[in-house]
């Protein structure tokens, strides 16, 4: 078989036991996003794999730089990659991504034992910064949301609809109401 026979046999192969799985995302046929553990895990992160043209015959091209490992420092990223580089070697020349994906999945917490969560950088800034946004924020502060009661509540929300938008027109007022007023208030006559 050709290279691209074995990759277009995986391919389906990786489809078919990912249907479903929000772990796996196919990038594109050749360009794949695997998952190792949840999303609100710290010990998570997110592994890019990517075949050459050669594939299998040529190790894929595995990468942990997307915006989800942020958090990951630079070595425990180059432990990992290391690791994932040594299972590519043992299983060069065959279908490899499902293996890879299972081994990281159950490897997990060995190749994530030294992680510690990177914090965020620190940005310098200048002492009339601090000051402009600590006025600003003393500004937001002092401005209240306006207190409706509990009838104000409850005539509002009788007024709205399944989306909870006010339905057209709702504020508009009576034309022949307010008209018939103005007749009565100022002592006009009704025209004939």
């Amino acid at each position: 078989m050709t290279a691209n026979e074995d990759q277009e046999m995986e391919l389906e192969a990786l489809r078919s036991i990912y249907e479903g799985d929000d772990c796996f995302k196919e990038l594109s046929s050749v360009s794949f996003q695997f998952r190792i553990g949840d999303v609100d895990d710290t010990k998570s992160f997110l592994l890019e794999v990517s075949w050459p043209e050669n594939y299998p015959d040529t190790a894929p091209h595995i990468s942990l730089d997307t915006f989800f490992n942020n958090k990951i420092s630079p070595e425990t990223k180059q432990y990992i990659i290391s690791k994932m580089s040594e299972q590519v070697e043992a299983n060069l020349g065959a279908a490899m991504m499902y293996t890879l994906f299972e081994w990281a999945k159950e490897n997990q917490e060995t190749l994530m034992e030294n992680h510690q969560p990177v914090t965020t950088a620190v940005t310098l800034i200048s002492n009339s910064d601090v000051m402009n946004n600590s006025s600003s924020v003393s500004k937001k502060k002092k401005e209240k949301k306006e207190q409706l009661t509990k009838s104000q509540k409850r005539k509002l929300i009788g007024r709205t609809d399944n989306k909870g938008e006010l339905p057209r027109g709702w504020n508009w007022i009576d034309v022949i109401k307010h008209v018939s007023n103005l007749y009565l208030r100022y002592n006009i006559q009704w025209p004939q």
